[in-house]
């Protein structure tokens, strides 16, 4: 691939133009919003000037409402050898252009598993997309070549192509994208008028649970809208689930013997069911999921305390798995919670120790 279109200049239209252009394509942007347009070109996304000719790839990263007709735009004007989008669901798209009767052996649909709470180009990075999944949905009438042009954008954004059918895909994002951020929303709607006393008490837990609400809610109503039905199978299954945990813990508050061991068994059913799913959830690089020893460590909250510490770890010999940092309420500091080998975790502990740092056990 030497040349490519990026219709759509947001975070992830920019974030894979800033890929290919670092990997020596010519990138052209394109967006209804010209500043925007102008932003990514700013940060060394590519150029605003349109191509001469038909490009090898042009990618679409409208939102999913938009999707099917600025492909449609972009093929009816012969702008490339090949047509991508990135949009979150797959099978409307797709559907859309077949009843306007294009001849989509040139279009192949994808999705980046990757993303941010912020949106726009200036919240874009050339590795956004690194180690990530990248879900391409070719049919049996997908020309060659432009299966071909979109494992090589995937190759560029360095992650990972998975192939899938699009109406499986859209399944699978309603489970593990769309129907969380909808959960996430709803125990985040909890907060919004509870008393301060209350919010002030927020700790690394609901940091967690609550982290995905933060995002443009508009977005979400366009992704949502595209795969509704998916989405609110999931929601049924929860509902269903929550009834039968707020019947569990009514029985918890009953002077009945019986009624509490039957809401005992009701509450722990759905934690070890959360037990088990957790499980399941890829670790790192996507392999099977590892158990990690954590060594906590007391910082202040200054300047060049982290990188203390990983140039601490790293003269011991230790690779820091994963990080958490959870901040001390009301305090100017905090406790990093290092993941590591189960082996390492006393030589890191030692270690850190010997540096002055403080351990929590």
């Amino acid at each position: 691939m030497r040349t490519a279109l990026v219709i759509g200049t947001g975070l992830i239209g920019t974030s894979a133009a800033l890929a290919l252009a670092d990997r020596g394509v010519t990138v052209h942007l394109a967006d209804h919003d010209p500043e925007q347009a102008r932003t990514a070109a700013a940060l060394g996304a590519g150029t605003e000037e349109p191509p001469a000719g038909p490009v090898d790839l042009a990618v679409v990263a409208a939102p999913p409402a938009h999707v099917a007709a600025t492909l449609a735009d972009a093929m009816r004007r012969g702008l490339a050898r090949g047509y991508l989008d990135v949009a979150s669901v797959k099978g409307g798209p797709r559907r859309e252009l077949e009843a306007l009767g294009l001849d989509l052996t040139s279009y192949i649909g994808s999705h980046p598993m990757s993303g941010r709470e912020k949106s726009g180009p200036l919240a874009a990075t050339g590795d956004l997309f690194e180690g990530r999944p990248w879900v391409l949905t070719p049919t049996r009438d997908t020309d060659t070549e432009v299966l071909n042009l979109a494992l090589e954008l995937v190759s560029h954004c360095r992650a990972v192509p998975v192939v899938m059918d699009a109406d499986a895909h859209d399944r699978a994002v309603a489970l593990v994208s769309h129907m969380p951020h909808l959960v996430s929303s709803l125990v985040a709607a909890r907060l919004e008028h509870a008393e301060e006393a209350a919010v002030r008490l927020c700790g690394q837990g609901i940091r967690d649970v609550t982290r995905i609400a933060a995002s443009d809610p508009r977005m979400w109503i366009d992704i949502l809208s595209a795969n509704p039905g998916p989405v609110a199978d999931l929601l049924t299954d929860v509902s269903a689930d929550l009834d039968e945990t707020v019947r569990a813990l009514r029985a918890l508050q009953s002077a009945d013997e019986a009624e509490r061991r039957d809401g005992v068994t009701g509450v722990e059913d759905v934690l070890r069911r959360g037990n088990a799913g957790q499980v399941r959830v890829p670790g790192k690089h996507g392999s099977a999921p590892r158990a990690y020893e954590v060594v906590a460590v007391l910082i202040d909250d200054q300047p060049g305390q982290l990188a203390r510490i990983f140039a601490d770890a790293g003269q011991a010999g230790v690779n820091i798995e994963d990080v958490r940092i959870e901040h001390a309420t009301g305090q100017q500091a905090g406790l990093v919670q290092l993941m590591v080998e189960p082996k390492a975790a006393p030589m890191l502990g030692a270690a850190l120790r010997d540096r002055g740092w403080a351990l929590r056990q």
